[in-house]
């Protein structure tokens, strides 16, 4: 009996540490492409003269980078702040597939620059 609860246990632990391998990449990958949309809103917001599609194909590259399948259609660009104070808010919606043994499902992320102030 105790043999048992012992390959039980070993078993599940495996299983949670594979789910992990299949999760935390994806995860990782969305928190670093974060961090790269508020480095293009802020060099965006500082430089009037790029206009929105400069913006875009920068994010496009990046997530070529992070090898993350997007669209355009899925990135948004808003112009926001005064004319003295220019700002730009730069946001993606994607979603990654994820495999595992008997389940399949998608982890949805929106990584943005940050908070609108509208």
């Amino acid at each position: 009996m105790g043999t048992v609860k012992a390959i039980i246990g070993f078993l599940l632990i495996i299983g949670v540490i594979y789910c992990g391998f299949q999760i935390i990449p994806p995860e990782l990958t969305n928190y670093s492409f974060q961090d790269d949309l508020r480095n293009i809103a802020m060099v965006g917001g500082a430089n009037p003269h790029q206009t929105d599609q400069d913006l875009i194909d920068a994010i496009m590259k990046k997530a070529r980078e992070h090898d993350i399948t997007l669209a355009p259609e899925q990135i948004t660009v808003q112009r926001i702040g005064t004319p003295g104070a220019p700002a730009v808010f730069v946001a993606a919606d994607y979603s990654v597939p994820v495999s595992l043994p008997g389940y399949s499902f998608s982890l949805h992320f929106t990584p943005s620059s940050g908070n609108r102030q509208l």
